[in-house]
């Protein structure tokens, strides 16, 4: 279990439009004791507007890792969550910059948390946002809501230091279930819906919404490994059924 955390949860950072962007919320970060950053495809990185804006936290800088993809950023983490504004028609549940806070510090104390954000302009996409587990707004003004992305990340760096040395975390006396990584998860749902396809519950010409409501179901649950073999084994014996000897 670890000691601190904060030391468990990276800030992903996708499709950054300005570098200054990514200066400002590398210095955010070092503020709350945070120091964790990965930037999916930045259209500007290395570039030294993010050196200047940084002021101080060169180092959470240096350290950032630069990814190709979303995919390639959640690899290994256990709980993933994604800060938006807007609400989604089909999506994982939303909750309150704070009470995200405190979910995500409970599961950071014994494995890996990321938190998700999307382009200055046009936010997270809904595929983006389907390889979460949670999602997370700030209860800002309703007529203008929308802020700068290094804004948001201060204030989520805030909240996740509050809940992590405050009396707002219960700490749990047993060990902490170990929730499935996000490549686990993944694998379950790529055969669940090649599952789907072969029984043809799922029509590839019409899919409609099934697997992201399927994401929505599962994701509620916070699988953990053991749940996610569980349902592999479910799956491969509902499309090939063993037979048992009475």
């Amino acid at each position: 279990m670890a000691s601190d955390p904060l030391k468990n949860i990276r800030f992903v950072l996708c499709e950054t439009a300005h570098p200054g962007n990514i200066g400002a919320a590398a210095r955010a970060l070092k503020t709350m004791g945070l120091s964790r950053l990965d930037l999916v495809a930045p259209a500007r990185y290395p570039h030294p507007e993010a050196e200047w804006l940084a002021v101080g936290a060169a180092d959470v800088l240096r350290r950032a890792r630069v990814c190709a993809t979303l995919d390639e950023a959640l690899a290994g983490s256990a709980f993933s969550v994604a800060c938006t504004a807007r609400p989604r028609e089909v999506a994982v549940p939303m909750v309150a910059a704070r009470e995200a806070a405190a979910r995500i510090v409970e599961v950071a104390r014994s494995q890996p948390v990321a938190l998700v954000f999307g382009n200055e302009k046009y936010g997270l996409t809904a595929a983006e946002v389907g390889k979460c587990q949670l999602l997370a707004t700030i209860p800002a003004e309703p007529k203008f809501s929308s802020l700068n992305v290094a804004a948001a990340v201060q204030v989520l760096a805030y909240e996740l230091r509050l809940a992590a040395v405050g009396a707002a975390v219960r700490h749990s006396k047993g060990k902490p279930p170990e929730h499935a990584t996000h490549e686990e998860i993944e694998r379950f749902y790529e055969q669940l819906e090649r599952s789907l396809l072969a029984a043809g519950f799922l029509n590839p010409r019409n899919p409609k919404k099934l697997m992201a409501r399927l994401r929505r179901l599962f994701g509620r649950a916070h699988l953990e490994q053991e749940e996610v073999n569980i349902l592999h084994g479910v799956i491969k014996t509902l499309a090939i059924p063993k037979k048992y000897r009475r």
